[in-house]
């Protein structure tokens, strides 16, 4: 691996009221789907503009298009219900999954149809987040369908996941990353870590059928939720999470650490458990608060990281997406893209500084 220490977005970037509010119209019916596709084709451009601003080379379309990082995949489907898993958030406020209601099932869209819109903007290397396979598998009711067992669904899911990291590869991505913030829920939910082997044997399921070299140009991504400046599991110590998250078949791992409590603690913990292939990208950027790091702040976290952790090993990123549903307003645009200037900054700075 090269010493050059990377840095990388994680997704998701807020949208501007303007295109929120036209998301609201066109849901009404109030505007023509060509029309809604100007304002996400503004939106796209703004974005990548506003990141080579900043200094990012690898770039993401911000989600601009996507409902959400989780329900981008349902889009179309009609045998769901609203029913499904909830998900409650520290701040009391909850989000909720929608329930399968019959077979078979099908993805609906897949990410890779996102990357044409952001390629029309930059000559730039770009992106793309996917949901992780064990998050869309709590779309299946704790009742068994009739007619479609579970089992079956596992295999349509297994399917349908490889098939979305496949598209963003098809169409050019350098990089995919998976996104897999119900790792650190699932120990909440069941402390015996049942769940979450569950969902890391789901997971590498997807990841095996992919080559080796295929792998390395995959990520995963945890931290314990950013929604409305909030999260659903800070509270779950990450050294329950990380010995078992690093067995994961893949290159990249994508952690939180700038919001961590115990942030010397959790990187001594993936000190540990580093295998030779992987590469750390340690969050520099705390999503959650609207206050702006300086550029000294980030190089100080990357150094500190570097204690623990090969240089050659280590990247950065923000902590996690800035907006990872559409309808999250609490970070403003400009806040987002002066993080992620203080993030490349503060890591060219570290990466001198180690130099």
């Amino acid at each position: 691996m090269s010493t050059l220490i990377p840095t990388e977005s994680i997704g998701s970037l807020p949208r501007s009221r303007a295109l929120q509010q036209a998301m609201q119209a066109f849901a009404a019916g109030q505007i023509s789907a060509e029309n809604m596709e100007r304002h996400f084709d503004a939106a796209v451009a703004d974005t990548i503009s506003r990141q080579e601003e900043a200094g990012d080379t690898l770039l993401t379309d911000g989600e601009q298009a996507k409902p959400s990082f989780v329900t981008y995949p349902l889009s179309g489907l009609t045998n769901l219900a609203g029913h499904g898993v909830v998900i409650p958030f520290a701040d009391g406020h909850t989000r909720q999954l929608p329930c399968l209601t019959s077979g078979p099932f099908r993805y609906g869209i897949y990410a890779g149809s996102y990357l044409p819109r952001a390629r029309k903007h930059t000559g730039q290397a770009l992106k793309q987040a996917v949901i992780s396979a064990s998050a869309l598998s709590l779309l299946y009711p704790a009742q068994e369908i009739d007619g479609y067992s579970r089992d079956q669904f596992i295999n349509d899911l297994i399917e349908g996941a490889v098939a979305d990291i496949r598209s963003c590869f098809d169409q050019g991505a350098a990089k995919v990353q998976n996104d897999f913030t119900e790792a650190r829920l699932a120990i909440k939910l069941d402390p015996s870590k049942g769940l979450l082997k569950q969902f890391i044997d789901l997971n590498n399921e997807v990841l095996g059928r992919f080559s080796a070299d295929e792998r390395q140009k995959i990520g995963v991504h945890v931290c314990p939720g950013a929604d409305h400046d909030s999260t659903h599991s800070a509270d779950v110590p990450y050294s329950e999470l990380i010995p078992l998250l690093m067995t994961m078949n893949a290159g990249n791992f994508y952690l939180q650490m700038a919001s961590e409590r115990e942030p010397e603690a959790a990187l001594r913990v993936v000190a540990d458990h580093l295998q030779d292939h992987q590469r750390i990208f340690v969050g520099v950027i705390d999503v959650n608060d609207e206050r702006v790091e300086s550029s000294a702040v980030v190089r100080d976290r990357v150094l500190m990281a570097a204690r623990y952790l090969p240089v050659s090993q280590l990247g950065t990123c923000d902590d996690c997406g800035f907006s990872p549903f559409g309808d999250d307003i609490v970070t403003a645009r400009d806040t987002a893209f002066a993080k992620i200037t203080a993030r490349v900054q503060g890591t060219q700075m570290a990466r001198d500084q180690l130099a």
